[in-house]
């Protein structure tokens, strides 16, 4: 595990030099935009995941960077689907994460498996499922997004979130993945995110912060295989915890290789009710 590093909060900003660059104008000095303009191709999705955990002081830097990459969507072509993965081992040292599961912390250490990765650290980034990326190296964190972005990917769908009929306390949808066929090893997940959570931590390393996050996992499951040559359909079900409101929650479903692998295909739609 990595602890804390002033330095971090900096990496942070010369990040966002990397991509939040100023509008291109007109030879007539006219922002770009307000010029005609050819029409452009649905952006990529590109799924990134962070691992975090409020007990680790040098995470509120990436929590912030994901939130930029979450409203901002800065990378040219892409949709950038983040998701906010908080780990359990930073839970002895004098604060709890509300937000920490156990089942996160396994898919981390199975990341660090497959990536030959010696042991879990925080805040770690994994983009598409095959790149690691940390505040420390931002260009090589720039360039695995952009590399991302240009790999092939399957469609995925997701129909109407809504709350199941007579069970206000139930999500449910429709998800459907096209075949794939270069790779049939590969699982179809689902998450059920929190697009936003406030804390104030209390004690442990960020004792007296306000944190912010966005798209928060709050559960992840595994619910099928992509099937050889046929489309994967399935209606899905997700139970919502006690006072949890609709509006503040999205659905991101992917297709990724056993392993974990690399991402096959990912997609975003948040509830209508």
């Amino acid at each position: 595990m990595l602890r804390g590093n002033a330095l971090v909060w900096g990496a942070a900003l010369l990040f966002s030099g990397l991509f939040w660059r100023p509008a291109p104008t007109t030879g007539l000095g006219v922002p770009a935009q307000d010029a005609p303009t050819a029409p452009t191709a649905a952006p990529h999705p590109v799924l990134v995941e962070l691992f975090t955990s409020e007990g680790c002081s040098s995470c509120p830097p990436a929590d912030i960077l994901l939130q930029k990459l979450d409203t901002s969507q800065p990378v040219a072509g892409a949709q950038l689907i983040v998701l906010s993965e908080h780990v359990t081992y930073w839970d002895q040292d004098g604060w709890k994460d509300p937000n920490s599961s156990e089942a996160l912390t396994d898919r981390q250490s199975s990341y660090e498996r497959a990536l030959g990765v010696d042991g879990p650290y925080t805040p770690q980034f994994i983009v598409d499922g095959t790149r690691q990326a940390s505040l420390g190296n931002l260009r090589q964190f720039e360039e695995a997004l952009q590399n991302a972005k240009t790999a092939p990917k399957i469609a995925i769908r997701i129909g109407e979130v809504t709350r199941l009929a007579g069970n206000p306390n139930t999500l449910q949808a429709h998800v459907e993945a096209d075949t794939n066929s270069a790779q049939h090893n590969a699982e179809v997940f689902v998450a059920l995110a929190l697009d936003h959570v406030e804390s104030q931590v209390l004690r442990g390393e960020n004792g007296g912060k306000h944190l912010v996050h966005v798209a928060v996992v709050q559960q992840l499951q595994r619910v099928g295989k992509l099937p050889k040559g046929k489309i994967f359909a399935q209606d899905i079900q997700l139970k919502l915890r006690p006072g949890e409101d609709p509006k503040n929650l999205r659905v991101v479903a992917f297709v990724q290789e056993s392993g974990p692998g690399k991402i096959l295909g990912a997609a975003l739609r948040k509830p209508t009710s």
